[in-house]
């Protein structure tokens, strides 16, 4: 290097290759470099470094490393000395709209936010809603942000035409200009919301407006924006990927070698999040001791929260006047036609760049499909907007917390407020959604809420100035906007000044920041005579709020999806739980929950069959004759239904071809094409026409899709390979082989494959299967469950659905068990989960000795023990939903 530098008069500079801060981190950089490369630690060879002599040096070493020779280590000082960049030097603007006539953005604005606005109230605004129109163009103008609200008009002005369902939600909902331009759905003024919450002169940041869209659309808007932005002007935020307990010990143990049954076996054990623990390794079967497991678990503790790779943010994008690229590090995404830069939502927000949030929302998917379905089927015409608003039958049904599969009120913990809350009216539904998070529950106001709901305590006010901003939640502060607005009134903070501490209270466990809020919060709420007792309430909830906790406009925008979907579930079962299924993934629960649910609403579930099924699930106003040959049992639950049914209300759900394990969407194009042209006769005329892979039959055959056409499962199995073979043979050929008589699936076996081949059964649920086994031992369903007294001591068996472990539980885990007649919710205090968390975890059909715990119509079983129950042949199961 120095010949060569003397040879061409180049001058050295001193560098090293650091790879990691201290020696200490040598290992993990080794593991990494493995995984990168695809070896494990044993055989890397040459690909991990000979030395640990790649750490961040300190000035004395770096000069002492070359000592020999000062005069590049100085030029290395001088070449640092001249980097002098700093990330606030970025010059961003926001792309100017293409407005007619050569109209300024924030005069194009104002006449379309006013012809919003008459659209909105029917004439004129009221002057209330003028006079706050023009406060927040005023700001929007002075903070030069026209051009961000035109761009979000124009995006859902496209949703509309193209029949999009969309939906602003979050903080904008606090603005009466995206009311008035169609962005939002709650009427702001009229529910008095802050906002202050969304934009502030004094923050002078951009404004971020989150839009749910449809998800099976989301697509079109996203490449509606490329098309009109540009690639070069518009890409994606990335998403930084981190290590959680899993994802490292699966990847580090391949590194070091261990066997892969012994990483799965542990992965399914650990938490989400935090350190692992050797009690863990023990419960999994590995000796924490043992020298290979002692490095794992170090480098895994070492490697949690380390990027792990990028990924693309749900829908935020980056526009720019100039092309991205020169702002920010861009690359071409994985999916087709899409570009991402190589900074996340938080980077972007620090640099103050505008973000567009384009978010899909599975739950506006299923809102259009129930929709298009009552339209097709009954010849409703429905909407949002004309559900009728307060419908009695609705209420009830949600007071019952019959909410599977009803967007945000369906949770284990909402299901157990909402008989407590008992909503009976939109406002209450927005409470209600608000009000099982972190935020409340951490500040202690949840049970001071209730009780004074239900007339058991006085509605009290800490200061007569605090009674406009609390009175609509009966004094007890649930909202971050009575947060902000407490300050404001209690304490004396200006607008901006509070969504400061909005701010700062979303990003304490990082910062520390609201410390700094808290002695002038509390000191000033004394000074004016609140009681010290509630100024600490008052900042502790708003410390909850920086885990989690929803803004009222949040809640509100939330609430109406909410309420939609309640009434579609209360009115019209069927549709609702056809656009469900077609809608997923999304929501709570599994598919063969929402199955099971619908049929306790009397809904009739037919079976997947290629002589009826489409790709999607369907509405059937009729019984097929298929369905009475290949399943007499249904067919004769469906006249039974029928018979009890207004004509109006007789529709069956039909199972979709999508619902088939390894069937493709191709594949079913093809059965579907096949079928349009005639009906199969046969099972071997369905082989020859559709010429489907053998693998494809199988999977038709193990889900019984053939039992219409004649063949048991078991027979369209054994007669799928030869008729493969045989359907390109133009003359009829004689087998004289005779058939094997199969033995019949019973019950238990004809659900069992269902599961296997469908993840669901519309011929019965497992727990129906061995239920004749489990009275037997006196284990009672569901349904008898609830019928019990308070303090009942019992034993009980079903299948896991679900897995809890809130953070603000205090290591309090919550588990729901499903059979055939309904749901049993299980309370599992510390000590006993430590002691059988091993069997909890990791078996999906369990037995449980507990005490009943009833009150106010919500029913727990605490958990006092866990066993495996004692069946001939365990049920089917499905993989339960496990948050944590």
């Amino acid at each position: 290097m120095r010949r060569r530098a003397e040879r061409y008069g180049l001058p050295l500079v001193a560098a090293s290759e650091v790879l990691y801060h201290q020696r200490a981190r040598r290992p993990l950089q080794d593991a990494l470099t493995c995984l990168r490369h695809g070896v494990t630690l044993a055989s890397a060879g040459r690909c991990t470094k000979p030395n640990a002599e790649h750490e961040l040096k300190t000035g004395y070493a770096f000069a002492q490393l070359f000592h020999d020779e000062p005069a590049v280590v100085s030029r290395t000082l001088q070449v640092a000395e001249r980097c002098t960049f700093r990330m606030d030097e970025l010059r961003y603007r926001y792309p100017s709209e293409k407005l007619p006539d050569g109209t300024t953005s924030s005069a194009w604005l104002r006449q379309l936010t006013y012809e919003g606005a008459r659209g909105r109230y029917g004439g004129p605004p009221p002057a209330a809603v003028a006079a706050q129109l023009d406060r927040e163009l005023a700001v929007i103008d002075e903070l030069d942000y026209p051009g961000y609200f035109l761009t979000m008009h124009e995006i859902v002005r496209f949703c509309r035409e193209q029949q999009i369902l969309c939906q602003g939600r979050g903080s904008a909902a606090n603005s009466a200009v995206c009311y008035c331009l169609g962005i939002t759905a709650v009427d702001p003024v009229r529910m008095g919301l802050l906002f202050e919450r969304f934009i502030s002169k004094e923050r002078a940041e951009p404004p971020d407006i989150d839009l749910d869209i449809m998800h099976q659309r989301r697509e079109e808007v996203i490449q509606h924006v490329y098309d009109k932005n540009g690639r070069d002007h518009a890409a994606m935020v990335a998403n930084v990927i981190r290590y959680r307990p899993r994802s490292a010990v699966r990847d580090l143990g391949k590194v070091l070698g261990l066997p892969q049954t012994a990483l799965d076996r542990l992965a399914k054990l650990l938490p989400h999040y935090g350190d692992i623990d050797p009690a863990m390794l023990r419960h999994a079967g590995l000796d924490p001791e043992r020298p290979s497991i002692v490095h794992l678990i170090e480098l895994v503790n070492e490697l949690l929260d380390f990027p792990r790779h990028l990924s693309i943010h749900p829908g935020g994008f980056l526009l720019g006047h100039e092309p991205v690229h020169t702002l920010v590090p861009i690359e071409n995404a994985a999916m087709e036609n899409r570009t991402v830069i190589q900074w996340d939502k938080y980077d972007v927000e620090a640099l103050n760049l505008f973000k567009v949030d384009l978010l899909g929302l599975g739950a506006l998917t299923q809102l259009d499909i129930a929709f298009e379905l009552l339209r097709e089927h009954r010849g409703i015409e429905l909407s949002m907007a004309t559900i009728p608003p307060a419908d009695t039958s609705t209420y009830d049904m949600v007071c019952r917390a019959d909410t599977v599969g009803v967007f945000q009120i369906e949770s284990r913990a909402q299901m157990a407020m909402l008989p407590r809350l008992r909503p009976r009216n939109f406002y209450d539904l927005v409470i209600e959604i608000s009000i099982v998070r972190p935020g409340p529950i951490s500040g202690d106001m949840v049970h001071p809420y209730l009780r004074r709901r239900r007339g058991e305590e006085p509605v009290e006010y800490p200061h007569p100035s605090l009674e406009p901003v609390l009175e609509k939640t009966l004094g007890v502060p649930l909202f971050q906007e009575q947060v902000m607005r407490l300050a404001v009134v209690a304490a004396d903070y200006t607008p901006g000044e509070a969504d400061q501490l909005r701010r700062d209270m979303a990003a304490w466990r990082r910062t520390g920041r609201i410390e700094l809020h808290k002695e002038k919060l509390i000191a000033r709420m004394r000074a004016k005579g609140i009681e010290p007792e509630f100024a600490e309430r008052v900042f502790q909830q708003i410390r909850g709020f920086g885990e989690y906790g929803f803004p009222e406009s949040h809640a509100a925008s939330f609430a109406l999806i909410a309420y939609a979907a309640a009434y579609l579930k209360c009115h019209y079962p069927t549709e609702f739980a056809c656009a469900l299924l077609n809608a997923q993934p999304m929501g709570f629960y599994a598919p063969s929950t929402i199955i099971e649910d619908a049929k306790h609403h009397g809904v009739v579930v037919l079976p997947v069959d290629v002589l009826a099924s489409e790709w999607d699930c369907t509405v059937a106003t009729r019984l097929a004759l298929s369905d009475r040959r290949a399943a007499p049992d249904i067919a004769r639950a469906t006249r039974e239904s029928d018979r009890a049914s207004p004509v109006a209300t007789r529709t069956k759900l039909r199972m979709g071809l999508r619902y088939v394990r390894h069937l493709g969407k191709a594949d079913g194009e093809r059965i579907l094409a096949a079928r349009a042209e005639r009906s199969f006769e046969s099972y071997e005329d369905f082989v020859r026409r559709t010429r489907l892979h053998e693998n494809k039959l199988r999977a038709l055959a193990e889900a019984g899709a053939f039992d219409s056409l004649g063949p048991s499962r078991r027979e369209a199995l054994w007669d799928g390979r030869k008729l493969v073979r045989t359907r390109d043979h133009t003359l009829p050929l004689r087998h004289d082989e005779p058939a094997p008589d199969f033995e019949p699936l019973d019950l238990f076996e004809t659900i069992r494959w269902d599961y296997a081949a469908t993840d669901h059964s519309p011929r019965g649920h497992p727990m129906e299967a061995v239920r004749e086994q489990l009275s037997a031992q006196g284990i009672p369903d569901a349904r008898s469950v609830v019928s019990m007294p308070n303090g009942r001591r019992l034993r009980y068996a079903g299948a896991v659905i679900c897995r809890q472990r809130p953070g603000t539980a205090k290591g309090v885990v919550f588990m729901t068990l499903e059979d055939e007649t309904g749901f049993v919710n299980v309370v599992i205090w510390p000590k006993v989960w430590e002691k059988h968390a091993v069997l909890v975890k990791s078996h999906p059909f369990i037995g449980i000795t507990g005490k009943l715990q009833s009150e106010q119509g919500v029913m727990h079983l605490v958990a006092e023990r866990f066993w495996k129950p004692k069946v001939v042949r365990s049920p089917a199961t499905k993989r339960s939903r496990d948050f944590h």
